[in-house]
């Protein structure tokens, strides 16, 4: 329902919006809703004592400065929102229109469920001395004093953020071992003959890449691997993958992946349950562009979701907007700016661009003569301009894509 149709029914209720969440996902919604002409109260609950702040700073520029700049430059109460820091939502009790705080439950019309995800432990080592994880603020302030004193670190997990942490710390003159249990890195986000090109990064930074083995223990000083191998250890650094933060969600009604755990948002990002929406890293939605349900935990997908829901709020079921995005995430390592576009699962033909062992090439994914996904190297040109083919659907003369000296617009049919 609308907020002018609610308003309708009763002119002295003040619709309200409450937001689950103050990462960029929720922060975002608020804004957006103000945006999109929403005239109504807003909540927004968040479970850090700090300001709303951005994340992708915290593997990168924070881990060798100052956090100042990471805070989100908004006026909340100019917009008309009620922050409340340090407020974790613990229920969602949709027959009640209510969410649960430990300061008493708040009513809302709508709800936004925008927790994000919750890092991934090391079996084990949940409350180690010398173990970190890299999510929040804090975590990146206690690592900036570890590559300070340029220790031996171990870093668990070969991923995306496993690599911007290794190369902050190699930039800051610290020992680094890298351990993956795959065969090597990237494994679970991009197909080996594209992985495999990235290895050799690693020991051009100065990096230790072991690959092909787990972590057995973790002790003072020092990591066992499963292989007999023990590496010492100053500080360990666990990157081994999050999950939707839903647990809370648990006897709510609101339906959440057998899979994955996120939220079973629609195109629309509604939920299973009336009045209430989901968005961000603990949200999946299907993609009609795709053929599949996705999972996305990247900053674009908390930018950009967010519209859609302050729009399907503000105008209604009626009139109800679809979220079908291009997947877009980046990420700074060993001196690379590696971006990527699209989702390459289901494509059926692979073009490079370039030299894959230089300093700048590309990757394209054809589905049906069309391009579906694209990863490209110090070639951000490539990225624009193949992000805006995929949303067209465009087609591509193999040959011209294929020639790097090209622009990739001119290789659309």
């Amino acid at each position: 329902m609308s907020e002018q149709s609610k308003s309708s029914q009763d002119p002295d209720h003040t619709p309200r919006v409450v937001i689950a969440g103050a990462g960029i996902a929720g922060v975002q919604t608020a804004v957006a809703l103000r945006e999109a002409g929403w005239r109504g109260a807003i909540t927004l609950l968040g479970d850090e004592p700090h300001q709303p702040y951005d994340r992708p700073p915290l593997s990168k520029a924070l881990l060798l400065g100052p956090a100042d700049g990471a805070t989100f430059d908004i006026d909340f109460a100019a917009l008309g929102i009620d922050l409340h820091l340090g407020r974790p939502v613990t229920a969602l009790r949709p027959g009640a229109h209510e969410m649960d705080t430990a300061e008493g439950p708040i009513a809302y019309d709508h709800a936004v469920l925008a927790t994000g995800a919750d890092p991934v432990l090391l079996p084990g080592s949940e409350d180690r001395a010398g173990v970190h994880l890299l999510r929040t603020l804090d975590d990146a302030e206690r690592l900036r004093s570890v590559l300070a004193a340029r220790q031996r670190v171990v870093v668990v997990g070969a991923g995306w953020i496993g690599a911007e942490f290794a190369t902050a710390a190699r930039e800051a003159g610290s020992t680094v071992t890298v351990v993956e249990a795959a065969d090597r890195p990237l494994a679970g986000a991009l197909p080996a003959e594209v992985a495999d090109r990235m290895t050799g990064w690693y020991a051009d930074a100065g990096a230790e890449l072991r690959t092909g083995t787990r972590v057995a223990a973790v002790s003072s000083g020092e990591v066992a691997l499963a292989d007999g191998t023990t590496l010492p250890a100053d500080a360990v650094v666990v990157g081994i993958g999050a999950r939707p933060a839903t647990a809370w969600l648990a006897g709510s009604g609101v339906a959440l992946s057998p899979q994955d755990g996120s939220v079973l948002a629609d195109d629309q990002l509604r939920t299973s349950v009336p009045d209430v929406f989901a968005v961000g890293d603990c949200a999946s939605f299907p993609s009609a562009r795709y053929g599949r349900r996705l999972l996305i935990h990247h900053w674009d997908n908390a930018l950009q979701g967010p519209r859609t829901v302050a729009e399907n709020i503000t105008r209604g079921a009626a009139e109800g907007v679809v979220y079908d995005p291009v997947p877009y995430f980046w990420s700074e390592q060993f001196g690379r700016f590696v971006q990527y576009a699209g989702h390459h699962e289901g494509a059926d033909e692979t073009i490079w661009r370039g030299d894959p062992a230089g300093a700048s090439w590309a990757v394209l994914w054809l589905r049906e003569n069309r391009l579906a996904a694209l990863l490209a190297v110090g070639r951000p040109r490539d990225l624009a301009q193949g992000r805006k083919l995929i949303e067209k659907g465009a087609a591509l003369d193999r040959d011209r894509a294929a020639d790097a000296t090209l622009p990739l617009k001119a290789a659309a049919r």
